[in-house]
């Protein structure tokens, strides 16, 4: 962001956390474009603004019409797939076992200790994995590999649980992690942020919400009420924070 607002003559507003008051008071100073993660949209009101470009988790199928979904990451120089095609120069594909793969102009020549994890034609493992829809050249982003939860052999995205249970009116926040289990390999686990004023989510209201929208495997096996959810400075949720403290039994 700072770079292209350099290069175009814009005047850019920096935010030091993931603010929805710092945004709207943006917003009225005249920011017309803002970029943020997921999580914050539903927490700004998204109409004032020409643009918002959504990044940095996976983005929610229901949107409004001025958001775009980008994806990119510090090596490739911030975003370079909009709405799920590749900006001119960038190349993109899948592995066989579906890691994205990335190859730029705009990609790092190497870290600051020397190391270089591009390959010997220039291509970035990423360590997501997506699919590339072969008709229309578009990516979509399914997760991080080590975000995957498998549980009775059923592959498992986090992000499409989180998705159907914040449209839970009890739902507030949530995060959706694996807990290791001795029958199941990874059992669901469905971290909910109660809303206020509302009774808390049940664990059969869960499951019939998930099992209604996608597939049995993905309805969590236990939920847990928390105060808050972990997160990094812009927003996003400390996933390995929570693991580590529920998979110990921490609470």
């Amino acid at each position: 962001m700072v770079t292209r607002a350099v290069l175009t003559g814009t005047e850019l507003q920096m935010l030091e956390r993931a603010d929805p008051q710092g945004i709207a008071e943006a917003q009225r100073q005249g920011a017309t474009h803002v970029s943020l993660v997921p999580t914050l949209l539903g927490r700004i009101d998204p109409e004032p603004f020409h643009s918002i470009l959504l990044g940095g988790a996976a983005i929610p199928i229901e949107r409004p019409s001025n958001t775009i979904a980008t994806y990119g990451m510090t090596e490739s120089f911030g975003g370079v797939v909009y709405d799920g095609l590749a900006l001119n120069g960038v190349e993109m594909r899948t592995t066989p076992d579906g890691l994205i793969e990335l190859r730029s102009p705009t990609m790092l020549r190497s870290y600051r200790d020397g190391s270089n994890p591009l390959d010997t034609q220039g291509w970035l493992r990423t360590g997501d994995l997506g699919l590339i829809d072969s008709a229309t050249g578009m990516l979509t982003v399914l997760g991080r590999v080590d975000e995957l939860i498998v549980t009775g052999g059923e592959k498992v995205w986090p992000h499409t649980v989180e998705a159907v249970l914040l449209r839970h009116n009890a739902v507030s926040e949530v995060a959706v992690i694996g807990i290791a289990d001795p029958e199941w390999g990874q059992r669901v686990v469905a971290l909910v942020v109660p809303m206020p004023g509302q009774l808390p989510l049940s664990l059969q209201a869960a499951r019939e919400l998930v099992r209604n929208q996608l597939p049995v495997a993905s309805a969590p096996k236990e939920i847990r009420l928390v105060d808050s959810l972990p997160r990094t400075s812009v927003g996003k949720i400390r996933r390995m924070t929570l693991a580590e403290q529920h998979s110990s039994g921490e609470r």
